[in-house]
């Protein structure tokens, strides 16, 4: 029987979703794996005609089962156009996610993902995000039990890394900065994409005698500490005329804090701040254990008081040339050249590396020695190691046609 319009409408768009669904599936997987595996998107046409297609077949089962549901022309109208809808909106969300989920799905880009941008604060231009460790800190098997003492340090310590690492490199600075200055035997650290780490530590093993270098003797005195000051610098050590070189294992510090003002205009006393252990040394009267050389051990022993004088270690520019180009949104990757590749046996000039990928070939590594800066006639051998720089998403790129 026909029904008012307003009622046909509802009846069609509820006839639309019913045979809909199904077309709208099969065009959302034909969109995504023939834009996944080809990177052709299928046309809007056939779509249509697909879609049609299936709603036909849905609703031809759905009128043999009760024929009044395609009496009314208005309904099979409404419900043609909703299926068309459903169908191409399918088919357009389908196309994007096939554009854009990587062609090689790997371990290591899975763990490249990064922090969520709700967690990184700014300090100046810098972003950087606070870790905070979650839940309790594990003991790792194999491992006596952690102190309490331990336990607390890693648990309530303030750590800030920077906010634009993959969570991989988050997680292996976390766990570097934990061992150093906590002297952990071992660690193991999870970090997810709010910052949230889970700790499983095991305590150390020994104290400073692990940190001592082979032929080295570690000797402690007492001076006057510089601000700064952390474990690995090299200082040199001044008593009267000898000066005895070494390396900093550790060191501990306390400076007074400036005399608070009464109200009266007078102070309060001063105050004493608790040592500062390395890694950074707060300044002021300390103990030191420095790293040196055997025979002069004994130029150190008993001596009072001497003067500590950090000296420079120098400036790496490879480190300043790693940081510039990370700045301007670089990378670098090391890729080998496989058989089935298909820049295999060309000359870097002849497949237009730099203009066609984006990325720029610094230096190939072979069995018989070092290619650095090749030019364009330089052969793409198979097995060859390539040092590459350029974004991210140019790098990907190129590592796939080489793979």
């Amino acid at each position: 029987m026909i029904q008012p319009l307003p009622v046909e409408i509802l009846f069609g768009i509820y006839l639309g979703v019913l045979t809909g669904m199904f077309p709208a599936l099969v065009s959302w997987g034909l969109g995504f794996i023939f834009k996944y595996v080809t990177g052709v998107s299928i046309p809007a046409f056939g779509v249509v005609v697909l879609a049609l297609a299936l709603a036909g077949i849905n609703g031809g089962l759905l009128a043999l089962n009760d024929p009044a549901v395609v009496q009314s022309g208005y309904r099979v109208v409404v419900a043609l156009i909703v299926v068309l809808m459903l169908s191409l909106y399918a088919h357009a969300k389908g196309d994007a996610m096939g554009a854009s989920v990587p062609k090689r799905l790997s371990w290591r880009k899975l763990r490249d993902r990064t922090l969520s941008s709700d967690v990184v604060e700014f300090v100046g231009s810098r972003g950087e995000v606070r870790i905070e460790v979650v839940g309790e800190v594990i003991d790792m098997e194999g491992y006596p039990p952690l102190s309490p003492d331990t336990r607390s340090e890693i648990k309530d310590g303030e750590w800030r890394l920077p906010a634009d690492l993959p969570i991989s490199e988050l997680e292996a600075r976390f766990a570097d900065r934990l061992r150093t200055e906590l002297d952990l035997a071992d660690i193991s650290v999870t970090i997810d994409e709010l910052g949230r780490a889970t700790v499983i530590a095991a305590p150390p093993l020994s104290g400073v005698s692990k940190r001592v270098p082979d032929g080295k003797r570690a000797v402690s005195v007492e001076a006057l500490v510089p601000t700064g000051l952390a474990r690995g610098d090299e200082v040199a050590v001044i008593a009267g005329e000898t000066e005895v070189k070494g390396t900093i294992i550790a060191a501990k510090s306390s400076v007074k804090r400036a005399e608070p003002v009464a109200a009266d205009g007078g102070t309060t006393g001063s105050v004493a701040s608790p040592p500062t252990t390395a890694p950074t040394t707060t300044g002021g009267d300390g103990r030191i254990t420095v790293a040196v050389d055997r025979s002069t051990v004994s130029a150190l022993l008993g001596v009072s008081r001497p003067k500590v004088v950090v000296t420079a270690r120098g400036t790496r520019r490879e480190f300043e040339l790693i940081s510039m180009l990370r700045r301007a949104g670089k990378r670098f990757r090391t890729m080998t050249v496989r058989s089935s590749g298909e820049l295999t046996g060309g000359a870097i000039g002849g497949a237009n590396v730099r203009e066609a990928y984006d990325v720029a070939v610094l230096a190939i590594k072979r069995p018989d020695g070092w290619l650095v800066a090749p030019r364009g006639g330089a052969e793409l051998r198979a097995g060859d190691e390539l040092f590459v720089v350029g974004k991210r998403a140019a790098l990907d790129a190129f590592e796939e046609v080489l793979a």
